[in-house]
């Protein structure tokens, strides 16, 4: 097995901690002190060594931070996690704290006395974050104060550092070679008159230099550092024992690697101006270019959009590793439809699912870890089944399951709610206002310079018809054997970011009733060019026009759908997708797959 049950909250350990921590802040001359979930990196999910938020309160969840004080500790968490927190923290020691509602500004003005010393590491903050808390507490006399990490003077046992190996991805499967890439990006830094720009993000790096890495589990990315000069030349800084298995010619041609323990003092040798991302930059590593007089130039990380634009080779890769991982779901589908309600698990589901995977022959690692939530659990947006939490799926039941592989062409993404006997028409009704957000999401066509934040709305507006929705995005970029949540594109209220042919997004709305059931539909889509409409006049051009194309081809079940509630555009476009999984995805099945498969896709 690839996914572990082991429970990794300790609350128990959380209380003891926090009286460690408050001990030394006092020694510190600290009134506050934050916790971020975050790495040097920025990363969402971080090697065991970087779980300080984890270590210090309970919460596992990939996005949240701790503020502490001397009298008051608050868990900052989002709509996705505020049943998670409060199950996985001590409620006497730590108080859930409902962000972004909740600002840690105004928080820190009530809990912080007048003109305290905040202590954060600068390594894990970004410029942006600091300026940003710096501004909104003006007036307060509280300021942010940069400090070595109390948490890992605390930690005694705290992992090593990662030294996963890296390796070459193909240039074939890339599209580009990496040699094409820095031409590029070196051209637009002369262009803007920058020197040098400072990489900090695994997933840029291991883009820019067609690289791939083993420090994170399901993420295949190389943790270091590395700067990009105008000239083309690549500087990387990572361990050494990371580079014995890659090939020479990966750090030939003008790559050169380093030590990462001479990366601070490589930056006090570059030439002003030097690009730096506010978004994703250390506040350390701008501290340290200024100590020396060097000029950052603040702009965004020059890797982000090209990343994010995927070339055709990689869109066709990971087109192929979709319909390999749907022949897998499918085949899982099968057996799990004849299961009866009571016999199965949530950690059988997940185990069978990573078997069905694993049996095509070609599964690197999970995506993430398999969400596998029936019933209440179901209601956890990012829920974890560990042996403590395993619930038997009992009639009645809707089961959440959404996982992806990490394949060499592709990483994929796919979340089908499944019913386990039969289901209560309230749940039905609410599946199908889901099911009709997310295919006016897949149906969507729109001109150019729209951001996630334009149509996040599209995909709620059935629920919100019914006074329903759901605390999370809508979508999440995602790579090509690389992270599953990928920046900067987003579906979400909050995206700015224009989409852009090769963008690859996921499309996942979805319902939560506390206590009670979870929904969610998703399928990847990939941003193309739109191809004029019938009959259209020549003043209705296309040009400019851009949708989606779908990824996954996988039957979304019709036993949750209320067939009345649907329009007709509706039921055209559901039977035309159940015909594309039933064309695409047949072939590649066994004789009782294929034959489930038929009987799955029936028009409605």
């Amino acid at each position: 097995m690839i996914q572990s049950f082991t429970d990794r909250a300790s609350p128990e350990q959380g209380p003891p901690r926090l009286k460690l921590l408050r001990e030394a802040m006092v020694k510190a001359d600290l009134e506050g002190w934050l916790v971020p979930r975050a790495d040097v990196h920025q990363g969402e999910y971080v090697a065991p060594g970087d779980e300080r938020l984890a270590w210090l309160t309970g919460f596992t969840g990939s996005a949240g931070f701790a503020a502490i004080t001397a009298a008051e500790a608050g868990v900052f968490v989002d709509g996705r996690y505020r049943s998670q927190v409060r199950v996985q923290t001590d409620a006497d020691a730590f108080q859930p704290v409902d962000w972004p509602e909740v600002k840690l500004a105004d928080w820190l003005r009530r809990a912080m006395p007048e003109g305290g010393r905040l202590g954060f590491d600068p390594w894990l903050h970004t410029p942006k974050e600091i300026e940003d808390l710096t501004e909104a507490l003006e007036g307060s006399g509280i300021g942010p104060a940069p400090h070595a990490n109390l948490i890992d003077s605390l930690w005694t046992d705290r992992p090593a550092p990662p030294t996963g190996a890296i390796t070459a991805y193909p240039a074939a499967l890339a599209g580009k070679s990496s040699a094409e890439k820095r031409a590029a990006l070196a051209s637009a830094l002369r262009e803007a008159g920058h020197r040098a720009a400072i990489l900090t993000l695994p997933d840029s790096i291991a883009w820019l230099l067609n690289i791939r890495g083993n420090d994170i589990p399901r993420n295949p990315i190389p943790h270091g550092f590395a700067i990009l000069h105008e000239d083309a030349r690549v500087e990387l800084y990572v361990h050494p024992a990371k580079l014995d298995s890659l090939p020479d010619n990966c750090t030939t041609g003008g790559v050169t690697s380093h030590p990462d323990t001479g990366f601070t003092a490589a930056l006090t040798l570059l030439l002003s101006p030097v690009r730096v991302d506010p978004a994703s930059i250390p506040f350390a590593v701008v501290a340290a270019l200024q100590e020396v007089g060097i000029t950052p130039a603040f702009a965004p990380d020059p890797c982000i959009l090209p990343k994010a634009c995927k070339t055709s080779a990689e869109i066709a890769a990971t087109g192929e590793a979709h319909l390999r991982d749907g022949a897998a779901l499918c085949e899982f589908l099968m057996w799990f439809d004849a299961q009866p309600p009571g016999t199965l698990t949530e950690i059988d589901v997940v185990t069978r699912l990573e078997q069905a995977r694993r049996d095509t022959g070609k599964l690197l690692d999970i995506s993430f870890e398999t969400i596998a939530g029936a019933g209440p659990h179901g209601a956890l947006p990012h829920y974890r089944v560990s042996h403590s939490s395993n619930r038997t799926l009992a009639e009645g039941d809707l089961l959440v399951l959404d996982g992806g592989g990490q394949y060499l062409d592709g990483t994929t993404d796919i979340t089908r709610t499944l019913p386990v006997g039969t289901v209560g028409d309230g749940e039905r009704a609410a599946f199908t206002r889901v099911l009709q957000g997310m295919i006016a999401i897949s149906r969507l066509r729109f001109p150019k310079g729209i951001a996630g934040r334009d149509i996040d709305a599209i995909a709620r507006y059935p629920l919100w018809l019914a006074d329903q929705d759901y605390a999370h995005g809508t979508g999440h970029g995602v790579g090509v054997y690389m992270c599953v949540h990928e920046g900067p594109q987003r579906i979400s209220r909050a995206s700015e970011v224009a989409l852009a042919p090769g963008m690859i997004l996921s499309n996942e709305p979805g319902y939560y009733r506390e206590g009670h059931f979870g929904i969610r539909i998703e399928n990847l889509l990939v941003v193309q060019p739109a191809a004029p409409l019938p009959g259209s006049h020549s003043a209705d051009s296309a040009a400019g026009k851009l949708v989606f194309e779908t990824l996954n081809f996988v039957p979304i079940d019709r036993r949750l759908i209320c067939r009345d509630m649907l329009s007709l555009p509706e039921i055209a476009w559901l039977d035309g997708y159940h015909a594309d999984c039933l064309r695409k995805i047949g072939p590649r099945l066994g004789p009782d797959a294929a034959a489930w498969l038929t009987a799955a896709t029936r028009p409605i």
